[in-house]
């Protein structure tokens, strides 16, 4: 978590060059994908399951949702019975895509005695939130959400709503994506990628910018737990901020909206009511942390804020995206997204926009570039709004509120 933040605080990429997608003639030939260091499989896996899995997205959320529950000062429920306050709502897109496609081969070559126990837990769309319960003995509500790049994003609405309705205590939240070629293949196709920067990965993710001409493919996961404000203080638990409020909805790919495109009036529409069910003025927010994919809707998602918020080109709050360090996590974004956001409110800072010096003149004509800023910004501020935008025109808006004690 400390290694994340400064990363981000630093404007650090962690985009490289992938060798397989050259090797199999992608256009974009980066990527961003975690690496993973054999301590940490070694703290979350046993030997016997590091030597099956085979699902890049069950070991990302896996790793991150224990790190955040360790962080949380939590524990694992003993042995004889599940924590029945706790639970997760933990999202994917594809699960365990690598798994699936070495089970095909077994089969069509009949063998499918070798397929052994772990090709269902490892392909089910379940299977990060299954694993995820089992290392931690969860036993309130466990399951996976997908709703494309809106998935993490509404995972913690999803976990917010669940222990404000009295549900949980605590719930943890997050999402995570399958990294690799199969995964991303169907991007590349689109052409919705970039291939002009496969000489300078670090380059390559250019949200806002000018010169913006695709998104860069990421993975990985995020996770947040989430915790009735009860029993955090009774259990003397570090609070970051407070999840005040959110909304999702879909635009039903009627008008603009179309299964790739956003239907601008629903995504203003999700922003408005996100922004009224947290009981705040448009006014109040103060920073923005947005989908911003480095594609030709970034200026069209800049003008849907302005208007869903009701700002000027001068009271514009600022704006920033993490895809220019990450690529595009795809279902991860959400939640990697979020926890980026909440070290943002807590620690006093707003994050640059890497890869952004020559900011898109539709953008600039919307709002004062200043809004946007280009090196690391100090701010004590109370409100944040984060947004996530999916495939299928769906959307998901969360607002985050600075907690002070007492």
């Amino acid at each position: 978590m400390e290694d994340f933040a400064r990363a981000i605080k630093s404007g650090t990429s962690g985009i490289r060059f992938d060798p397989a997608l050259q090797a199999l003639g992608f256009s974009c030939q980066v990527s961003g994908r975690p690496e993973i260091s054999r301590q940490t499989m070694d703290v979350c896996f046993s030997e016997l399951e590091q030597r099956v899995l085979a699902s890049t997205g069950i070991q990302y959320g896996v790793v991150a949702a224990m790190e955040a529950w360790s962080g949380a000062g939590l524990l694992p429920a003993g042995e004889s019975q599940p924590d029945w306050d706790s639970g997760t709502f933990f999202g994917t897109g594809t699960s365990g895509i690598d798994k699936f496609r070495w089970a095909i081969q077994q089969i069509d070559q009949q063998q499918v005695r070798k397929l052994g126990s772990t090709v269902v837990g490892q392909t089910m769309a379940s299977g990060v939130s299954a694993y995820i319960a089992g290392k931690l003995g969860l036993g309130n509500q466990v399951t996976t959400n997908s709703s494309a790049c809106a998935t993490g994003t509404e995972s913690i609405l999803m976990a917010y709503e669940h222990i404000r309705w009295g549900k949980a205590k605590r719930m943890l939240a997050g999402s995570t994506s399958d990294s690799g070629p199969y995964i991303w293949g169907g991007f590349d196709a689109m052409k919705v990628c970039t291939y002009k920067h496969n000489d300078s990965p670090q380059d390559a993710s250019r949200p806002m910018s000018a010169t913006a001409s695709g998104f860069v493919p990421g993975s990985g996961a995020g996770a947040l737990v989430l915790e009735s404000l009860e029993s955090a203080v009774s259990r003397n638990a570090r609070i970051y901020c407070e999840v005040i409020g959110g909304h999702a909805n879909s635009g039903g790919q009627r008008g603009l909206g179309t299964m790739t495109a956003p239907n601008p009036e629903a995504v203003k529409r999700c922003i408005a009511q996100a922004v009224s069910g947290a009981g705040i003025r448009p006014e109040q927010v103060e920073v923005i942390n947005g989908h911003l994919t480095a594609t030709a809707k970034d200026a069209l998602e800049i003008a849907n804020w302005k208007q869903a918020l009701g700002r000027g080109r001068e009271d514009f709050p600022y704006i920033n995206s993490l895809k220019g360090m990450t690529g595009h996590c795809i279902s991860a974004s959400g939640s990697i997204e979020c926890v980026a956001s909440v070290m943002q409110l807590s620690g006093g800072f707003v994050f640059p926009n890497i890869n952004c010096q020559d900011l898109n003149p539709e953008i600039a004509a919307l709002v004062d570039p200043s809004r946007i800023p280009g090196k690391l910004l100090a701010l004590d501020f109370e409100v944040l709004a984060k947004a996530s935008f999916g495939f299928g025109d769906v959307n998901a808006c969360l607002i985050f509120k600075r907690f002070k004690n007492g």
